[in-house]
């Protein structure tokens, strides 16, 4: 076979923007959104220079577009805000409170059933909401229990991932493929169509994360895990004859770098606490509320010749810095939907709303930002962890409204009046379009509806659920995916693909196609491997003269196979943050899970297909 025939220099272009789209994917310096926009722009102004025409396939520049009606971005937006009506109204609370329970009798057990009962619900339901529900329950039931969150956080978040390749919902990259296959002409998946070769991997892969896993896993440490980072109120009084002793409030904030921050100042002349404008002159005997950790607190009395106080007196040995009784530390996760991701604090202004304090921020691994400077600076992403302190109400209050994923030392699981309701309409959905009654984007957005109707969602909460990301990165992946099928560069590369695996098995090509896309799914995007890889699957499927369905299989699978790193899909960024997990845990536990599926999958296949 001549692989090489009708090789076009439309098909060569849009192999070589293929290769760039994939480099672009993996740089962590461009936004991902970024880079998809980049492929989009130059497949619309090739085309629009250059339009493509061949024997009778045509291809303009504003096909590319389509991408953002497509029926397949429809369902994965509306399952998205769906999913995010359950978490905003605490639809899947009462399962936690049981998990809850349970953890601390049975934890053995226990653990088995969170990990079956995450994988049951991700078939169904996108599995961040799922991982959120989780991640506080497990966290505060392993303190309780006296082991390490690590033992089992990466587990849950692998089960969740494992549930959601068994429906044609469960993921958006599971949408994304059956509905490009449907464009190429290919008979429709039904819902449960994957179901039986998933669900028989998935026993063998969460025997795997419940049994052998605890016992090699690294035992870490979550990243605030100690009180270093603590803040403690505390007063500097101004000692007569002292440097600061007639200074401005602005010049002695600047003796310190502007890093102590003055709430208030007591003049003990008039028994009154004054507002410290940057112009306020400071004198003898006058007292300075800040809050600060130990080490900056002695660090500013020394600075300014001040003596430090705490509501026991002067701090000495027989009285020293002592944190606030109702005071609470709190980790909260930028997950997926939140008004914090992708911004900063102080343009927010989310501290001075719930009445917070900023302690630190962890990003990737390490703490990069603490109280030492300003946090209020640093733009957020999904993923990272803020540390914040403050009262117990207000912790309690940041978890009701559910802006963010807050982890705290309570169990408190908040049920709202609208959840049950919440709950019903996601039924709905998923019934709906299993039963054949309408299609699956029709019944999500019709769910969507509803719940805004029922004041379960408002505008707002629906537009944060969005995420610009994964919408750029499907209209992207589409419009590349029609370029290199209409193009004719789809059967080219099949063409190679089939070159190579000569004489091979028809087990041995769908196991390499397979592999391929898993390796794709951890390097690059999940949902850009899918889409590329579809067309390429169907072409290999049609020079072999077999069914197109395991090929497509393999990449579906495949590509969900995001196991070996934690930017290989954003919950393993929610559980990396929680768990304290570093790169190396995730290619310790990932790897072998990987190769698990694939082998599962590659001996399924072939047998159920009969090929």
């Amino acid at each position: 076979m001549d692989i090489l025939v009708d090789l076009n220099t439309h098909a060569v272009a849009v192999m070589s923007l293929t290769v760039v789209a994939l480099f672009l994917f993996t740089r962590d310096t461009i936004p991902i959104e970024t880079s998809s926009l980049v492929i989009l722009v130059a497949l619309t102004i090739g085309f629009a220079l250059f339009p493509f025409n061949n024997d009778d396939i045509s291809l303009e520049a504003g096909d590319f577009y389509s991408g953002f009606g497509h029926e397949a971005l429809i369902a994965v937006c509306a399952l998205m805000i769906a999913g995010h009506g359950l978490v905003r109204t605490g639809a899947l609370e009462p399962v936690g409170r049981i998990l809850s329970r349970m953890w601390l009798s049975y934890p053995k057990f226990t653990s088995l059933i969170t990990l079956l009962l995450g994988a049951i619900l991700s078939a169904f339901i996108n599995n961040v909401p799922i991982v959120i529900l989780l991640l506080p329950i497990l966290t505060t039931v392993s303190i309780r229990a006296k082991m390490l969150p690590s033992k089992v956080l990466m587990p849950m978040g692998f089960a969740t991932l494992i549930g959601g390749m068994s429906t044609t919902i469960g993921t958006s990259t599971n949408l994304l493929v059956v509905s490009v296959a449907v464009d190429m002409g290919l008979d429709s998946f039904g819902m449960f169509d994957f179901f039986v070769p998933v669900s028989i991997a998935a026993v063998i892969a969460i025997l795997y994360l419940w049994l052998i896993v605890p016992l090699f896993i690294a035992n870490r440490v979550a990243p605030f895990s100690d009180s270093s980072h603590r803040i403690f109120s505390a007063k500097l009084m101004i000692v007569k004859d002292s440097i600061s002793e007639g200074m401005s409030i602005e010049e002695i904030q600047k003796k310190t770098d502007n890093l102590m921050k003055i709430s208030r100042l007591y003049r003990s002349s008039s028994d009154m606490y004054i507002f410290p404008t940057k112009n306020l002159i400071v004198q003898a005997e006058d007292m300075l509320v800040v809050a600060d950790t130990p080490e900056n607190l002695k660090s500013y009395e020394t600075i300014l010749g001040a003596a430090l106080y705490t509501t026991l007196g002067a701090v000495d040995k027989e009285h020293p810095l002592q944190a606030d009784e109702d005071q609470q530390i709190a980790e909260i996760i930028i997950s997926q939907g939140s008004r914090l991701s992708n911004t900063q604090l102080k343009k927010t202004h989310f501290l001075e709303r719930n009445h917070l304090l900023g302690l630190a921020v962890h990003k990737s691994g390490r703490v990069v930002k603490t109280i030492l400077k300003d946090i209020s600076e640093v733009t957020l992403k999904v993923g990272d962890v803020l540390l914040v302190q403050g009262k117990g109400e207000h912790i309690q209050e940041l978890k009701k409204n559910r802006e963010v994923l807050v982890l705290d030392a309570t169990s408190d699981v908040i049920h709202s009046k609208k959840a049950p309701i919440a709950f019903l309409i996601m039924l709905g959905i998923v019934v709906v379009s299993a039963m054949g009654i309408l299609p699956i984007a029709i019944s999500a957005t019709c769910g969507v509806l509803l719940m805004l109707l029922t004041n379960c969602l408002n505008w707002k909460d629906a537009s944060n659920a969005l995420n610009v990301q994964v919408i750029l990165v499907v209209v992207a992946s589409l419009a590349l995916g029609q370029a290199l099928l209409k193009t004719g560069a789809a059967a080219y590369l099949a063409g190679i693909f089939v070159s190579l695996m000569d004489g091979s098995s028809t087990t041995m090509m769908i196991s390499g196609l397979m592999l391929l896309m898993a390796i794709m799914t951890n390097i690059v995007s999940n949902n850009a491997a899918a889409v590329i890889g579809t067309p390429i699957a169907i072409g290999i499927a049609q020079q072999l003269n077999l069914p197109a369905e395991p090929f497509v299989l393999a990449v579906l699978f495949g590509a969900n196979m995001s196991y070996a790193t934690p930017m290989a899909y954003k919950t393993n960024l929610l559980v990396m943050s929680a768990g304290g997990y570093t790169f190396n845990d995730f290619l310790k536990v990932g790897i072998p899970l990987t190769l698990i599926m694939w082998l599962t999958f590659s001996w399924l296949l072939p047998v159920l297909y009969n090929i």
